[in-house]
């Protein structure tokens, strides 16, 4: 069993350590209690005795907590493992002092319920999601009697949805407008979104080398949240063809200091896009909105086919793109409408 100790301003961990018959201790010394009590309990998984870890009577909270820093920080990217990170804070305050023992799933989802009764679906899902994860893991090294994650549920109220295809004819007035003051190297990646449907992160990637005729070559991402350049997906490695006057205008962008082509521009690229929008008098989108705008263009082309659409916007599977880009745009939907009714009629 793991000690901490505090021995003036610093913390003293000790683990007890039986090998060849002889019970030995192991101990290190930290600057804080946190970092003491992860090490302490990083050996004790070592041990193989997972088991310690329930007898501690962490709170849910707690456990988290280690799990993430533990388990799954050599799982992930780096920028995903700030997503694990950035949901302790709500964990410990919407599971208190609530212990890992005490767990089931009535207990889960009425937190989960209260919770999504101040977010959105979607917010709820994602949380739920983590939380799940954490709780097989628990079950795994026995620290549960029952497998009972699956059993709960995301209860969130829906949110409008902000990344809003514009319409056929929005999309052919703001791409105009967007050619028209190519000189802009904003308007130049908005347009580049616009002909692409890629990410943000993928194009603010773009290096000189990555341009090639008429194509650009989809090799890495960039966040605003971490140093992380790796892409979202192995499918997210992809070259997609453009026009040769989306080329033409690429050619006359000099490489900034950092060697990409485009201004990260502090990550406000849909601030930016807002303030087009609204001098267009079209309707507010997002710059991720771009990509779903080029998406359901191409989708209300029934020439065009899906896994193709899949494949340019670099997708994981078929099923990704069917989810994500049902809806229609406006347009074809009153074009599907009539078919629709003109089909019944005949009967």
């Amino acid at each position: 069993m793991a000690t901490i100790t505090k021995r003036g301003k610093s913390w003293r961990a000790t683990v007890s350590v039986y090998k060849h018959g002889k019970n030995n201790r192991i101990t290190k010394t930290f600057k804080t209690k946190v970092e003491a009590k992860r090490w302490a309990l990083q050996n004790e998984l070592s041990k193989g005795n997972g088991v310690d870890l329930a007898r501690r009577n962490e709170t849910f909270g707690s456990f988290y907590e280690n799990w993430i820093h533990l388990v799954k920080k050599n799982d992930v990217r780096p920028s995903t493992f700030q997503n694990y990170e950035r949901i302790v804070p709500v964990i410990h305050h919407l599971f208190g002092n609530i212990k890992l023992s005490e767990l089931d799933d009535i207990v889960v989802q009425m937190k989960i319920d209260e919770y999504g009764k101040t977010h959105a679906r979607k917010t709820t899902t994602e949380l739920l999601l983590k939380i799940r994860t954490s709780l097989r893991y628990a079950y795994g090294r026995g620290l549960l009697a029952t497998d009972f994650a699956g059993l709960v549920k995301t209860r969130g109220k829906e949110a409008n949805k902000r990344n809003k295809a514009l319409s056929i004819t929005e999309f052919k007035i703001l791409k105009d407008y967007l050619l028209k003051h190519s000189t802009v190297e904003f308007n130049v990646l908005a347009l580049l979104a616009l002909e692409t449907g890629a990410r943000r992160g993928e194009l603010l990637g773009l290096r000189k080398e990555d341009i090639f005729e008429y194509g650009i070559k989809i090799r890495r991402s960039i966040s605003p949240t971490s140093n992380d350049t790796n892409l979202k997906t192995k499918q997210s490695k992809r070259d997609i063809s453009i026009n040769q006057k989306i080329y033409d205008i690429l050619q006359h962008i000099e490489p900034k200091a950092n060697g990409y082509i485009f201004d990260f521009d502090g990550f406000h690229q849909s601030a930016r896009l807002s303030k087009i929008l609204k001098n267009l008098n079209l309707k507010k989108t997002t710059f991720h909105g771009l990509r779903d705008t080029h998406a359901s263009f191409l989708f209300s082309h029934d020439e065009i086919r899906l896994d193709y659409i899949s494949q340019r916007l670099g997708h994981s599977n078929l099923q990704t793109t069917q989810n994500y880009y049902l809806e229609l745009m406006p347009e074809k939907k009153h074009l599907q409408d009539a078919d629709a009714l003109e089909l019944l009629n005949s009967l």
